[in-house]
């Protein structure tokens, strides 16, 4: 017969006993001691529960002190789930782009959007940039008293230039306090305001952890707010021209603008054998433009510096992109429009 099959070892549990002991001696503390413990514990349970991540997505354990609330003291912050939704980080994309595009120029290069805008010294560029107005504020302030003081001006001007009134969706507070939420309200308001070149991804919502002190007690509900809505235009902040009002008085005679265009570049494409019908479909994707670039100017583009069949949005922005930059090579301005 076969020897009987050896046990796995078992690991040591501790006994009940030890539990039971340790129970017991807490219940023979006194009654005031054990109420104040757990007073304690249960506020610091809710507090890591509902404001560990007031606003940003990678924020270390934060002491108690930092998320107590006075009674009454209402705060909010993202769901830290929100911030894995795509479209929320397609928005928190576009709107860095667009950031770093108008500051281009100053060197100024933003990477994290609540990490980088919270001390409002980027809200104060991007806003002197989109207004031309000159803020009186110091140009850097290290301690939080003058980086507050700094927003407070920052956001007044923000909130008087898009005519806003109270309750506002952001304050000092939200913002200084790095919560997502508020900023990207306030970034979508000024792109909006401003007619940004870029096209906001609608119907982007998060949700939020909203917080309240009542009785000593911190009580906390989920909402869903909503930060973009369904937009009719692409937001381009441009110099008006001649097309400008071309499409506002005189719709009539699009047909016979397009046609004209039409014919004059056919006229260099077909040195290449190609033809255009329809400018709204057959330029969107860069082939075209790049290669009457290259005709007009008498040069020739490597096929292997585009996607000459694109298939994905990504080639087809990079084609555009690739095009806008012949442009500027060339001597052309700077397109007022975004590649995508």
């Amino acid at each position: 017969m076969s020897s009987p099959r050896p046990k796995s070892p078992r690991p040591l549990v501790s006994s009940k006993k030890d539990e039971k002991e340790e129970s017991f001696w807490d219940k023979i503390g006194t009654l005031g001691r054990k109420k104040r413990i757990k007073e304690v514990q249960e506020v610091q349970e809710e507090g890591k529960y509902a404001i560990d991540s007031p606003g940003f997505a990678a924020s270390p354990e934060m002491p108690p002190e930092e998320y107590a609330l006075d009674e009454n003291e209402e705060r909010s912050m993202i769901e830290p789930r929100s911030l894995e939704d795509s479209k929320l980080k397609e928005l928190i994309f576009v709107l860095i782009e667009w950031i770093n595009d108008e500051l281009a120029n100053q060197r100024i290069i933003v990477k994290d959007i609540a990490e980088d805008l919270y001390d409002g010294q980027v809200l104060q560029k991007l806003l002197e940039k989109l207004t031309g107005e000159k803020l009186d504020v110091p140009e850097v302030t290290q301690s939080e008293e003058g980086q507050k003081q700094k927003l407070a001006v920052v956001l007044s001007t923000a909130n008087r230039v898009l005519g806003r009134y109270p309750p506002y969706k952001w304050n000092v507070e939200s913002v200084h306090s790095k919560n997502i939420v508020a900023i990207l309200h306030l970034l979508v308001g000024l792109a909006r305001q401003f007619r940004a070149p870029v096209r906001l991804p609608e119907r982007v919502a998060a949700q939020v952890v909203v917080v309240r002190k009542k009785d000593g007690q911190l009580i906390h509900r989920t909402v869903r707010e909503e930060i973009t809505s369904t937009y009719d235009d692409l937001g381009m902040r441009c110099e008006r021209d001649a097309f400008d009002s071309l499409f506002d008085d005189a719709v009539d005679k699009l047909a016979v603008v397009k046609k004209s265009l039409i014919s004059f570049v056919n006229k260099h494409l077909s040195k290449v054998h190609l033809e255009v019908t329809d400018l709204d479909t057959q330029f969107h994707d860069g082939v075209f433009l790049t290669l009457l670039l290259g005709l007009l100017e008498g040069f020739f583009v490597p096929l292997g510096s585009f996607h000459l069949t694109p298939k994905t949005h990504d080639q087809k922005v990079h084609n555009v992109s690739f095009a806008f930059d012949i442009m500027q090579d060339i001597g052309l301005p700077k397109p007022k429009a975004r590649p995508e």
